[in-house]
């Protein structure tokens, strides 16, 4: 009978397992990056073979097709052969073969052949002879396949669809891949934009309303964000095994399959030039500081992370870099007063963000939280100094609102006396609802959502602003 020949990287697997398996060397081993360029001129399937023997694969985390998948089934049911052909190295093929657990056989890069495009498709050929076998793929590559193949089906995407018309081919659609674009504005997380907002603090906070500080500070927040997106991606990129285990974490683009690792490749650097760009526009105090929180998200994105309190503290520090970049942005300076508030606020945030991911190993087999150094039995500890954090910041701003700075910025500070009890209670609430699991991973995404925080955001606004005029005072 005919056999079924399928593709892997991008077809049977949502996602490309060489390209997967560096990413994996170089969040290990970083520096190897120069010596990997020596290794690519011996070939590229020996750089392949390198890489796999590197970075053995774990077959069960690899997120499969599941329209691939039911062809196979279906081939299988009537007593067809059916083959993995594919340009991956052949340990990572037979390891994934192993565990789908239908293929009769593999075709793949070992030794000095890479088994893509015109290479793959003699392979085939001269197993099978022309026209003798259905073929199963998703790219350009694969279009030298599908011209000697009896049956042509592909995993479709719009850029496929042209090439594809170009080559006069009739290829059956038997699944489609998630636009690109769609995916990676997901992946790049622009509702996470919101913390960027900070670079305003500092100009709102003095009272400077000048059109060419709110355009200086509109521009650090465009450089803060692009350069976020980027460490998003980068973070993304190096956590995708850790969130394939997760609940919510497992949809995320990247994870899913829906955004190939070879896009963020590009798309890292991209952000990265941009948001330089920027930069430079505002000084060199701002590039500063830039440069700075970024390499201080990389470094978390490739080792502090997993280091216990360490992330927690760096995660809150990043926040209040964010207001200090406002600062060298714009040239106000931030008071001590914010800048002492952020720190107990933001650290507060960071041990939720914490304590919402540790949360539900309570109800799980697994003891510790993946990619993290923490353990289940850390909770009441999480707990404890989160709480204590957020009253220190209630307390902050209990002293700012008597202090001196106060009184002499607004004509009357009545109007503020509301705020800390309003903090407070913003603070005890955000610590039920997190203790009750209510609070998924995101603080920030969180508030953004919540009504209660946005009337309460608005009213401590509105106070802010009644304190600030002069027919308040006498009150």
């Amino acid at each position: 009978m005919t056999p079924l020949c399928v593709d892997c990287d991008g077809t049977l697997a949502r996602v490309d397992l060489f390209h997967e398996a560096l990413l994996r060397v170089l969040k290990q081993q970083p520096w190897l990056i120069f010596p990997m360029i020596g290794w690519l001129l011996a070939g590229r399937a020996a750089f392949k073979a390198r890489i796999a023997a590197m970075a053995p694969l774990n077959p069960e985390v690899v997120p499969l097709r599941e329209e691939v998948l039911a062809q196979i089934e279906t081939a299988k049911a009537a007593g067809r052969p059916v083959v993995l052909a594919t340009a991956a190295d052949r340990t990572h093929a037979e390891a994934l073969a192993r565990h789908v657990g239908y293929f009769d056989d593999v075709i793949a890069s070992e030794g000095a052949t890479n088994n893509a495009s015109h290479a793959k498709a003699t392979a085939l050929v001269e197993r099978y002879g022309e026209g003798g076998f259905d073929y199963i793929g998703d790219s350009k590559a694969d279009l030298a396949i599908w011209s000697r193949a009896r049956r042509s089906l592909s995993v479709d995407s719009r850029k496929l669809r042209g090439q594809v018309r170009r080559a006069g081919l009739q290829v059956e659609v038997v699944a489609r891949k998630p636009e690109t674009a769609r995916a990676l504005a997901k992946a790049m997380r622009p509702h996470q934009w919101l913390k960027n907002g900070l670079v305003f603090l500092p100009p709102l906070a003095g009272h400077r309303f000048e059109l060419d500080v709110l355009v200086q500070a509109l521009l650090a927040f465009v450089a803060f964000s692009l350069c976020a997106s980027a460490v998003y991606l980068l973070n993304d990129m190096l956590d995708v095994d850790a969130d394939r285990r997760h609940k919510r974490k497992r949809n995320r683009p990247f994870a899913s399959g829906a955004l190939s690792i070879s896009v963020g490749f590009k798309a890292v650097p991209l952000l990265l030039l941009a948001s330089l760009a920027i930069a430079i526009l505002l000084g060199p105090l701002f590039t500063a500081v830039l440069v700075g929180y970024g390499i201080a998200t990389t470094l978390y994105s490739f080792k502090l992370k997993q280091q216990v309190i360490v992330d927690v503290i760096l995660l809150a520090a990043l926040y209040t870099v964010r207001i200090a970049g406002g600062a060298a942005a714009t040239g106000v300076v931030p008071s001590f007063w914010l800048l002492a508030f952020s720190m107990f606020i933001f650290f507060s945030l960071a041990l939720v963000k914490r304590y919402s991911e540790l949360r539900p190993l309570l109800t799980s087999s697994e003891g510790m939280l993946a990619g993290r150094g923490y353990q289940a039995s850390d909770l009441p500890v999480l707990m404890a100094a989160g709480v204590a954090s957020g009253m220190n910041a209630v307390l902050v701003i209990a002293f700012y609102v008597d202090s001196e700075t106060t009184r002499a910025m607004y004509p009357s500070t009545a109007a503020i006396l509301l705020v800390p009890a309003l903090i407070l209670y913003w603070v005890a609430r955000l610590w039920m609802k997190t203790h009750r699991g209510e609070v998924h991973d995101d603080p920030v995404v969180f508030a953004a959502k919540d009504w209660q925080t946005l009337v309460i955001s608005a009213f401590i606004g509105l106070l802010f602003a009644v304190a600030g005029t002069s027919w308040f005072v006498g009150f």
